[in-house]
């Protein structure tokens, strides 16, 4: 039977379980695209406008570190690039992680795997699999990226290079996850290597932008930029993406031959013969389970943070020539620094937000794994337990508003701002904290009374980001903004401190994570 055998039916087989995951992945991803390529032409309408942005990143070293090289700035498919390039290859990677994560070592994990095999299944079908379809995914998401852009008048060579190149950094994640999957018996051990790589190519993608360029060449990310859309393209270092994922497919495929199926190569070591006092309690255990993501989304948020305080000294340069820019930022009576620093710490809420969806949804993930059902058939009740998880979102969302605000002072205060920034920025990036709570009821809300809609807590959190982000420059109708919790809080420190929305979105969320746990205590579980 040949090692590729049923590799088909598997790759129609994810298609039909992510025939919601993907589309909502490259719809997401392509509005991204999209939607920053009509904003940047609002926001510079002229070639003048362009230069004079152009002249403010050029040699601005956290601008390049968090979007890349300075090439091609003085045109509008240079500056599309710019602004999408590195996050856009970040979001896909994290797409074909999960993607094949989700099929290879998941399927491992749950015991799916071993019931296929013992069909006619080669042994490396399940894994063919999953990265054909990735591949797949990339290829459509490069060439409708491209159509958007050409769509909206970019240069067609431009628009295929910068979808193409985006499109690449997904496909040598995928490699890489089908490499970590055969390392790992766990699936947070699979993705959290994967994770890490992506991490490292991020910072070495960086540290070469500001530095003579060698270290990008050790990133995918930086081959993808190094193809320089809209710059004068050279599509050849796309090809050491291609020659990347050949010797991280062959990689994985050797490695699978070499372990038994539902096993890694790196053996779990054994844990402690008792376990401590805080894993006997609820509580204890929803820490340790969410400690590592918390202290993930922590960091991230704070190096974001860090970012954009050093960069607010810079804004009047920025938004010069722009009055779509200025009137973004702008807010009745403060200083266009302030109004900067308001913007970006409610970024930061929206960006740390994704914590606290992902710890309410802990609860329906465990409850769908199985693992609560034997917990609940003790003398644990189901509101200790649920409540425990949600302890932990509620607090952990504040730990990670605070550490964006904390970043985002120390930023600030490094560039001059004066350390005084630092606990005034803290403050203001804390009063998120009832928006985001909001964010938490809503899910536990649905994981209580409408359990099957419980993923859609992310679509909440999408909808919030269209609102702050986008819904100034659309111009949605109040009523429309009005339905996100994080338009009701004043954007510190551009606005003046008021306690009644904040305590009207405090109630908000209790009656809403009251409505969850009580629909959580009638309903079946599993």
């Amino acid at each position: 039977m040949s090692a590729l055998a049923g590799a088909p039916t598997l790759a129609r087989l994810a298609l039909r379980r992510d025939r919601v995951r993907l589309p909502v992945w490259i719809g997401s991803i392509v509005a991204l695209v999209v939607v920053t390529a009509a904003t940047i032409r609002g926001l510079y309408p002229t070639p003048a406008a362009l230069a004079a942005a152009a002249v403010v990143v050029e040699n601005n070293p956290t601008a390049l570190v968090m979007n890349g090289p300075a090439q091609g700035l003085r045109t509008l498919g240079g500056r599309v690039a710019f602004e999408v390039g590195a996050f856009g290859g970040v979001v896909v990677a994290l797409m074909n992680i999960f993607l094949v994560g989700r099929h290879t070592r998941a399927e491992e994990e749950s015991g799916r795997t071993e019931l296929v095999r013992a069909a006619i299944t080669g042994r490396h079908a399940p894994l063919a699999a999953a990265l054909g379809v990735a591949a797949a995914t990339d290829v459509l998401l490069a060439a409708v990226i491209a159509g958007g852009l050409v769509a909206l008048g970019l240069p067609v060579v431009g628009a295929l290079t910068l979808g193409a190149g985006i499109g690449s950094v997904g496909l040598v994640f995928a490699a890489v996850t089908a490499l970590t999957a055969q390392v790992t018996e766990h699936t947070r051990g699979a993705y959290g290597l994967a994770i890490t790589v992506l991490g490292a190519a991020f910072v070495l993608r960086a540290a070469g932008d500001v530095g003579d360029g060698t270290l990008s060449w050790f990133s995918p990310i930086g081959w993808a930029q190094a193809a320089q859309p809209f710059a004068g393209e050279r599509t050849w270092p796309l090809l050491l993406a291609l020659g990347a994922v050949a010797s991280l497919g062959a990689g994985a495929v050797v490695l699978g031959g070499r372990r038994d199926v539902g096993a890694g190569l790196v053996r779990p070591r054994p844990g402690p013969g008792f376990a401590s006092a805080g894993l006997l309690r609820p509580l204890g255990l929803a820490v340790r389970l969410q400690r590592g993501s918390l202290a993930a989304w922590s960091a991230a948020v704070f190096l974001v943070g860090v970012a954009y305080g050093s960069i607010a000294p810079d804004i009047g340069e920025l938004v010069a020539g722009s009055d779509d820019m200025a009137q973004f930022f702008g807010s009745a009576g403060a200083g266009l620094t302030d109004a900067f620093l308001g913007t970006a710490l409610l970024i930061l809420a929206l960006i740390g937000s994704g914590y606290a969806v992902q710890a309410a949804l802990r609860p329906w993930i465990e409850e769908a794994a199985g693992r609560a059902e034997p917990l609940l058939a003790t003398a644990l009740s189901r509101s200790r337990w649920a409540g425990a998880h949600v302890t932990v979102a509620l607090l952990g969302s504040a730990v990670v508003l605070a550490a964006g605000g904390l970043g985002t002072g120390l930023g600030y205060a490094a560039v001059g701002g004066g350390t005084g920034q630092v606990l005034r920025l803290l403050g203001a990036a804390l009063v998120h904290a009832p928006a985001v709570w909001v964010l938490v009821g809503a899910i536990v809300t649905l994981i209580g009374v409408a359990p099957r809609a419980a993923a859609a807590g992310w679509a909440l959190l999408g909808g919030c980001f269209v609102v702050a982000i986008l819904g100034p420059l659309l111009g949605l109708p109040g009523w429309v903004s009005g339905v996100s919790p994080f338009q009701h809080v004043p954007q510190l420190p551009a606005a003046e401190l008021t306690a009644v929305p904040l305590v009207t979105l405090a109630a908000v969320a209790c009656v809403l994570l009251a409505t969850g746990l009580a629909g959580l205590r009638r309903r079946d579980i599993g």
